[in-house]
C-alpha cells in the first residue's frame, strides 16, 4: 500500500499545484473586472475532492482492499490520462482556467485544445480520476460514492458555468 499512498499523495500534490494556478488566475481575472459565480457550491466541491483522497486511503486500509493487477494497472493508466487531460485544459485556457467560476467580460469562448472536442473536458478528467483513483487499489465504495456525488455537483457546476458564460458580454468580432 506504500506505493498507492504515494500515488494518492501525488494526486494531492497535483491538486495543490492546481490551487496555486487557480489563485494566480483568480487575481488575474478579478484585476480585469471578472465576476465570480457559484460561490455557494465551491465549498462542497472542495470537500468532495478532499474526501475522495481521504476515502481512497481509508477504504483500502480499513476494508483491507486488495490490489488486483489487471484492474489496478488499467486504472493507473486512466488516472494518468485524466491528469494529462486536466493539464491540457489548464494550458489551453491559460489565465482563464480556474477552480472557481470567474468570467471576464469580452473574452471569447475557448474552442481550441480539448475544447474543440468537448464543452467541459476538465469535468471529464475529474470524473475519470474520481472513478479510477480509488479503483487502482479496489476502493469501490469510494469510487461509487464520489461518482454519484460528483455527478450531482457537476449538474450544479455546469449549469452555473453556462449561466455565467451566457450573462457575460461577448467579445466583439474583429472588423
Amino acid at each position: 500500500m506504500i506505493w498507492y499512498t504515494a500515488l494518492v499523495l501525488g494526486v494531492a500534490g497535483e491538486r495543490i499545484a492546481e490551487l496555486v494556478v487557480a489563485l494566480r488566475n483568480t487575481r488575474w481575472a478579478l484585476a480585469r473586472g471578472g465576476t465570480e459565480y457559484g460561490r455557494n457550491h465551491y465549498p462542497a466541491m472542495v470537500a468532495l475532492h478532499t474526501a475522495l483522497l481521504a476515502g481512497c486511503l481509508a477504504e483500502v486500509a480499513l476494508a483491507d482492499r486488495p490490489f488486483l493487477p489487471v484492474l489496478g494497472w488499467t486504472m493507473v493508466a486512466v488516472v494518468l490520462a485524466a491528469q494529462a487531460l486536466r493539464w491540457w485544459c489548464i494550458r489551453t485556457l491559460g489565465h482563464r482556467w480556474n477552480t472557481r467560476v470567474i468570467v471576464v467580460a469580452g473574452l471569447p469562448l475557448e474552442t481550441g485544445g480539448p475544447y474543440r472536442l468537448l464543452r467541459h473536458p476538465n469535468y471529464v478528467a475529474v470524473a475519470a480520476e474520481g472513478l479510477a483513483l480509488p479503483l487502482v487499489h479496489g476502493a469501490w465504495v469510494t469510487a461509487v460514492l464520489f461518482t454519484v456525488l460528483n455527478a450531482a455537483l457537476m449538474a450544479v457546476r455546469i449549469r452555473c458555468e453556462e449561466t455565467a458564460l451566457a450573462c457575460a458580454p461577448a467579445a466583439e468580432a474583429p472588423a
